[in-house]
């Protein structure tokens, strides 16, 4: 159930002549929407101020739709030309801050230097814990089952290598593997492994394929730019076989969400990044339950959704289970 936000939320005050915005106890979608439209607000005066300071003295947690929210006024700033600053942030916030590299781009503080314009950033401090945006995600168990899932599926991987390399190889020139950065949790970016199903200038293409998706998200049932003998990786998934290696580094998890591309996220709204407090998995509700028939991205996002309210082990185990089974039907696979 949810709740309205206060009004006294995200109120602003002056100091030392510079504008000092209160953040919540929580930066949630809730309140991530309501500082979205703050900041667009405040950002759509005339005369504005070089700087607005975020003043997190009372925020105590923050999920990956307090992450969008900061990606989008950060954006939105920059096109005013105005700086945003992050003020005495406590660990938790600096924890996802830190694994998302979000600490490397805005200027945090934990003391406004009254004397000048110039505030400093001082907050080169390594933060162990992780952050909790969802209880899979500091989960032991869930850990270890990817961690026996993952040198198992290599395993299995080091078996097929050889001739699905020569049959990639056969049907068309270029590189066995294919690399390209995805958004996992928090929005953090890493670099995805797949076994080639597409020409080698495929990236390159993309914008002269017709997208027959709704949303952010892309899909083309009958893309000229896949192979042939990338239809039949992708039919019987063999293509993701490398990405056990994405779940043995940590990247991913046998089962969670969908790990999208960056100019995806891009075109995320606000409640949009909450498919981004869970790992990102090599299975999950999309591909048992959608897989290549769901061409909307709403229909994505309350799949993800509905794994995030209904996941335990069990579920997991169900959902690898599922999957397992819909990899041998015919047209099952993803396109």
């Amino acid at each position: 159930m949810t709740s309205q936000i206060p009004e006294a939320y995200f109120p602003i005050v002056f100091v030392n002549n510079y504008p000092v915005m209160q953040m919540p106890p929580r930066l949630t979608v809730l309140e991530a929407v309501q500082f979205k439209g703050i900041c667009y607000e405040f950002l759509s005066g005339d005369d504005l101020p070089p700087q607005l300071i975020l003043d997190f003295s009372h925020t105590q947690f923050m999920d990956s739709s307090g992450v969008g929210a900061l990606v989008h006024n950060f954006k939105a700033a920059q096109n005013k030309e105005v700086q945003l600053i992050l003020y005495n942030t406590h660990p938790p916030v600096m924890a996802v801050l830190s694994m998302t590299g979000l600490d490397e781009i805005f200027t945090i503080t934990s003391s406004l230097d009254s004397k000048s314009s110039t505030i400093i950033n001082n907050s080169q401090t390594n933060y162990q814990q992780p952050p909790e945006t969802h209880p899979s995600v500091r989960s032991w168990m869930k850990r270890s089952i990817d961690i026996v899932g993952g040198l198992v599926g290599l395993i299995i991987t080091v078996i097929l290598l050889i001739p699905i390399a020569i049959i990639i190889k056969l049907d068309s020139p270029g590189p066995i593997f294919f690399c390209q950065t995805r958004c996992g949790w928090l929005g953090k970016r890493f670099k995805i492994i797949k076994f080639r199903s597409m020409c080698i200038d495929a990236e390159a293409l993309k914008n002269q394929i017709p997208n027959e998706a709704k949303g952010a998200i892309f899909k083309n049932p009958n893309d000229p730019r896949i192979t042939k003998i990338g239809r039949f990786l992708r039919r019987t998934s063999l293509d993701e076989l490398p990405q056990f290696w994405n779940v043995l580094q940590g990247d991913m998890s046998l089962v969670g969400t969908r790990p999208p591309t960056p100019d995806e996220v891009e075109k995320y709204e606000i409640p949009q990044w909450q498919r981004l407090d869970v790992k990102p998995g090599m299975t999950g509700e999309w591909q048992v339950y959608g897989r290549s028939r769901i061409k909307n991205f709403e229909e994505v996002i309350e799949l993800d959704l509905r794994y995030q309210e209904n996941w335990s082990h069990w579920y997991d185990l169900k959902l690898i289970f599922k999957t397992l089974l819909i990899l041998f039907r015919k047209n099952s696979g993803a396109v």
